[in-house]
């Protein structure tokens, strides 16, 4: 049973981090400090660094707890679905719940505002290609424990991954610089351009 003295410091977290985005997103990333994000919370920097390492840590909170969840729902997909198949039913079907997962976090909206932050802020984006880079490896190798190959060896897995990882990014990109922000938006987005991935490899696009 948690405690009250679990339940206080779960509290400043979580308005840590929520007064860490919030300020991201409306005065910028660089613009804002350690000392910014605590004096906005009412505690320390120590109280801060009690949480987060660093600002970039708080930054990529709410990513890192979705990237977790889709490997997690990668992970958890029927042994016969074949790899891409099993890539987007746990992206599609998985949204729901991390639309769950993220609001008893942070308000979804805030989340989608930092989403866009990311792709704009050259320090943070280059910290999410580096993280992105680590769950493809991740889930890379999950791909070939399901099947029963190599990875090392059998260069499928990462080819499969690093085709669905290039679709994710001309999702993000589409939907960053659009005009319907919502997640219901990068969710339709994300499905209709999976399903466009085996066309738009195998077919001809030159009309007759």
């Amino acid at each position: 049973m948690e405690t009250l003295r679990e339940r206080k410091k779960q509290r400043t977290r979580d308005a840590l981090l929520h007064a860490a985005l919030e300020l991201f997103t409306t005065r910028g990333y660089e613009a804002t400090t350690v000392d910014d994000v605590a004096a906005a919370v009412d505690v320390s920097q120590r109280t801060f660094f009690r949480y987060f390492a660093s600002k970039e840590e708080v930054a990529f909170v709410v990513q890192h707890m979705t990237e977790a969840a889709f490997v997690e729902g990668v992970r958890a997909r029927p042994a016969h679905e074949a790899p891409m198949e099993a890539l987007r039913q746990a992206v599609v079907d998985g949204w729901d719940r991390l639309h769950e997962a993220v609001s008893a976090v942070v308000p979804v909206e805030l989340y989608l505002r930092m989403y866009q932050l990311i792709e704009s802020t050259p320090v943070l984006l280059a910290a999410h290609l580096r993280r992105s880079m680590e769950v493809e490896e991740k889930i890379a190798r999950i791909l070939a424990e399901r099947e029963g190959v190599d990875v090392d060896t059998d260069p499928r897995p990462r080819l499969v991954v690093a085709v669905f990882a290039g679709v994710i990014r001309v999702t993000e990109r589409q939907w960053s610089t659009g005009e319907d922000f919502s997640l219901e938006a990068i969710r339709e987005l994300t499905a209709r351009y999976l399903d466009q991935v085996g066309p738009a490899l195998a077919g001809d696009w030159r009309a007759p």
